[in-house]
């Protein structure tokens, strides 16, 4: 098994490859079967566009045999545990509880950094990315020197994210969910809901790989269902 077959057999099934890395004993990464070690971790995720064409072909597909529409969640099951039995690997997956510890393992495998948003932000892909899960291999596989690029925020002087929210919801030290979530619930409904986060928008990295509106809808609507706890009564 080599790196190069990995990747394309993400990038086959819809998924972006998010770099690799092999594991120490403080990366919190779990055993495969009888605990046996991952000596490799691979990460998958988004950036542009291809992840959520496949996943909307995937629901389509699917929408005459269930009750219910795929979740993205269960898409992304489905395509890594597939891809997992297929490469000998064990898949897990940024949404599963307990959370395992991505943006560390994010910040390992590529060159990726916080930003003053919360949300870890890339040279390329800006803060337009995320992760849906790894693969862990028993195999140590050769992987190329690790992207050790500086974070785009070091050199961004006038930081124009912290203030584009029309709530003021960050301030480079936290976020303010609630205050978001009231927005977000409006009547009527903000733009934020159409076109995805205002302070994400004004980020000028990774311009090219900003989401669709059918996609940022659907990130905000999920965002709004997981905080409905916050809405305003």
């Amino acid at each position: 098994m080599n790196l190069a077959k990995i990747e394309q057999s993400l990038q086959q099934a819809g998924l972006t490859p998010r770099g690799a890395f092999h594991p120490g004993a403080g990366d919190a990464v779990p055993p495969l079967a009888g605990d046996t070690p991952a000596r490799t971790v691979v990460l998958a995720g988004n950036a542009g566009p291809q992840m959520w064409r496949a996943y909307v072909a995937g629901r389509a597909f699917d929408a005459g045999r269930a009750a219910a529409p795929m979740t993205l969640d269960e898409w992304s099951g489905r395509v890594l545990s597939a891809l997992a039995e297929r490469l000998g690997a064990r898949a897990v997956f940024a949404f599963q509880r307990p959370y395992l510890p991505f943006q560390r393992w994010a910040m390992r495998a590529e060159a990726c950094h916080p930003s003053p948003l919360g949300l870890l932000i890339h040279p390329d892909y800006g803060l337009w990315h995320g992760y849906r899960g790894a693969l862990l291999f028993a195999a140590v596989i050769e992987l190329p020197p690790p992207d050790r690029r500086a974070s785009p925020c070091d050199s961004c002087v006038d930081r124009p994210c912290l203030a584009a929210c029309p709530v003021g919801a960050f301030d480079g030290k936290a976020y303010d969910v609630p205050a978001c979530v009231r927005h977000l619930a409006g009547i009527p409904e903000p733009a934020c809901m159409d076109s995805g986060c205002r302070a994400r928008h004004a980020c000028p990295v990774g311009r090219d790989y900003r989401y669709a509106q059918a996609q940022a809808r659907f990130h905000m609507q999920a965002f709004l269902e997981g905080n409905r706890s916050r809405r305003p009564p």
